[in-house]
């Protein structure tokens, strides 16, 4: 690692975090969390831990020594009528969508204060609106827009960001339309790079501004 700043994504062995770690490849020195994450970016070294388990993740953010930005990625989405959904699905899905992004932000935060960095919490449409089969997400989404709410009005000197982007095409969503029993458009959902972008422009901001919510929808096409 160099004197760069250092970013943190979660879920980077794909999809949108995967597309984040591409794009802060050129100004950030970056840690690659997620299961057989690409190694071959630029100033890049994966940081495979499991993030539901809490002595795991205590003893890998122990090892850290710098973080300037932490962007939240990881994530499931396990769809189903709230008469048929199992308090199983609903620990599953807080552990991984809420709890764990908690205990890794609780666990990082004296480094992040002192490099007043960036935490981007890649949320969804769903953490605006709930649909029907789509409650544990959903609550799990606004769940974790009211703790992004609450972390940037106690640490003021951070700069928090709720990402929420509409249908993204990804393995993610793959898997969603298949639970849904429906075609796979991708021409008619939005990129990863795109959602890529908008996590960017909140971390390259100037030191003036700050985009508590940034919302990205596909274009009608």
């Amino acid at each position: 690692m160099t004197e760069r700043p250092v970013a943190l994504i979660t879920g980077a062995s794909r999809g949108i975090g995967f597309a984040v770690a591409r794009a802060l490849a050129p100004t950030h020195d970056l840690l690659l969390g997620g299961r057989e994450v690409e190694t071959d970016l630029p100033n890049a070294r994966p940081w495979a831990v499991d993030l539901t388990d809490a002595a795991a993740l205590a003893d890998a953010a122990k090892d850290l020594t710098r973080l300037d930005v932490l962007v939240h990625s990881a994530g499931i989405a396990e769809l189903g009528p709230l008469a048929e959904v199992t308090a199983d699905t609903w620990r599953r899905t807080f552990e991984l969508n809420l709890f764990a992004v908690a205990e890794l932000t609780r666990l990082t935060l004296p480094l992040l204060r002192a490099a007043r960095g960036d935490v981007v919490l890649i949320n969804s449409g769903a953490g605006k609106r709930a649909d029907a089969n789509w409650g544990v997400y959903a609550a799990s989404k606004f769940a974790l827009r009211a703790y992004a709410d609450v972390l940037r009005a106690e640490e003021t000197d951070l700069r928090v960001t709720s990402v929420h982007p509409g249908r993204v095409d990804t393995d993610m969503q793959r898997d969603v339309r298949a639970q849904e029993a429906g075609d796979y458009e991708p021409g008619k959902y939005l990129t990863a790079d795109s959602v890529a972008r908008a996590v960017l422009t909140a971390v390259l901001a100037d030191e003036d501004a700050h985009f508590p919510e940034i919302a990205v929808r596909p274009r009608a096409r």
